[in-house]
């Protein structure tokens, strides 16, 4: 691997001694992993349905190695029934030190693809919020999508500048992740491109970039609250020095001292450094506390209910024949589109929304034709109508193909759950089940 010579300069910096043995990696396979998704099923029903060996990494509790050589897991039935995330595993390191517990309202500033919003998500477990923002809208659409198939209902995704959207939600969150686009020196091993295109001058662009970030999302922070930000890089114009600039210039923060088993430790406390030496590809992590402890800013959103009466009978009846019991979700109209809300949501306007809560389906006519969402955010126990397959069933290739399938239950919208994981949803009748299942998703 011909590696520019001021990285190497740089990298001796970092890793001293250990220099060759990182240079050394570059003719190994790089490191490949998998986080498992709470949401769906815990880890101990999800890992025996795996066809691939795994191995537990040291970042995550809920993720996994998985070997190099194994191809096609992310056209697995588990992968659309969002099962797991394909997570580089050093990537999975940053949420842990977010310390999210139930009920917390968290934020994900810099989200794409969605990697550690799942994370997010499966730790909260169905309660409090995550807010997922991407400011790059295509980037932002592709989020949405995994947001979908993780089956992620109390969450937002936006597309808004950092700036804007920190501003409009000061105070607002318990814990805020900041994973800043960087120089990407830890895709090294996975992208030899990634090396044509690095330069040091970019490494002080992107610290720039990176500081101003970080100070945007230091306002929706509350008191009390934590703030952790990362890269996949090693440059210290990107880690280090963003972390003292940061501190300089946001006074009412203090450093959050990492007690992890993983990864090389800093010259700061707050802050650990993974390479290929210990086991990932390379990420960055630091964790602040905002002083004082006030508490979040609790500023609800009240959706414009101007629902009429005869679209609220239609929406309740639709809801009703779905559901055994109504999801605990407010629900509310937008255009003949109906969203299924947390009841606490923050305000929404001006922040660029994607997806506020649960796309659950359109009206058309005197009818609603269902969302997929709507089923891929639904425990199959919670649903009336459900074709339950295992996991050698061959109708679920067919499934994911978009081709009718054999369904033998009762007339009406169905959904598809594997192995107790939803996937997706039909509508049966006559004995076969008419495909739902999204064209863009389809294998």
């Amino acid at each position: 691997m011909n590696l520019p010579k001021e990285f190497l300069n740089e990298i001796k910096k970092i890793l001293g001694d250990d220099t060759g043995k990182y240079v050394s990696l570059f003719d190994e396979p790089y490191y490949r992993g998998i986080s498992i998704n709470r949401l769906k099923a815990e880890p101990e029903r999800i890992l025996p349905l795996l066809p691939f060996d795994v191995e537990k990494s040291p970042f995550y509790h809920d993720g996994y190695y998985i070997s190099p050589d194994y191809d096609g897991v992310g056209n697995l039935w588990l992968h659309h029934a969002g099962a797991y995330y394909v997570q580089e595993p050093s990537a999975s390191s940053a949420v842990p030190l977010l310390d999210i517990q139930k009920g917390d309202y968290v934020l994900d500033l810099c989200a794409a693809p969605g990697g550690k919003t799942a994370q997010i998500a499966s730790l909260l477990g169905g309660s409090g919020l995550v807010w997922s923002n991407e400011i790059i809208k295509s980037r932002a659409n592709i989020l949405l999508s995994n947001f979908e198939r993780m089956g992620i209902s109390r969450g937002v995704v936006s597309s808004c500048s950092p700036e804007i959207l920190c501003e409009k939600l000061s105070g607002y969150f318990d814990k805020v992740l900041v994973d800043a686009p960087c120089s990407g020196e830890g895709m090294f091993r996975k992208n030899p491109e990634a090396i044509k295109e690095w330069s040091p001058e970019h490494t002080v662009s992107c610290s720039h970039r990176q500081l101003g970030i970080l100070k945007s999302a230091a306002g929706c922070v509350r008191e009390g609250g934590i703030l952790v930000y990362s890269t996949c890089t090693f440059s210290q114009n990107e880690n280090e020095e963003v972390v003292e600039s940061f501190l300089s210039a946001c006074p009412d923060f203090e450093p959050y001292d990492i007690d992890e088993p993983f990864g090389r430790k800093t010259k700061y406390g707050n802050a650990v450094r993974i390479t290929p030496i210990e086991g990932g590809e390379g990420h960055f992590a630091a964790r602040f506390r905002k002083k004082g402890n006030t508490g979040r800013i609790k500023n609800i959103y009240k959706p414009k209910n101007n629902i009429k009466k005869e679209s609220k009978r239609l929406i309740e009846e639709f809801l009703d024949d779905i559901f055994t019991e109504r999801p605990d979700l407010i629900y509310t109209l937008v255009g003949n589109r109906i969203y299924l809300l947390p009841e606490d949501i923050p305000p929404l306007d001006g922040t660029g929304i994607i997806r506020a809560g649960v796309f659950g389906g359109e009206i058309m006519k005197n009818r609603i034709e269902p969302a997929h969402a709507l089923f891929t955010s639904a425990n199959p126990d919670s649903l009336r109508r459900v074709l339950s397959l295992d996991k050698n069933d061959p109708r679920i290739e067919e499934f994911l193909c978009g081709r009718e399938i054999d369904c033998g239950g009762e007339k009406g919208y169905t959904a598809v759950a594997v192995e107790g994981m939803t996937v997706g949803f039909g509508k049966c009748s006559g004995g076969r089940l008419k495909n739902k299942y999204p064209k863009g998703l389809r294998i």
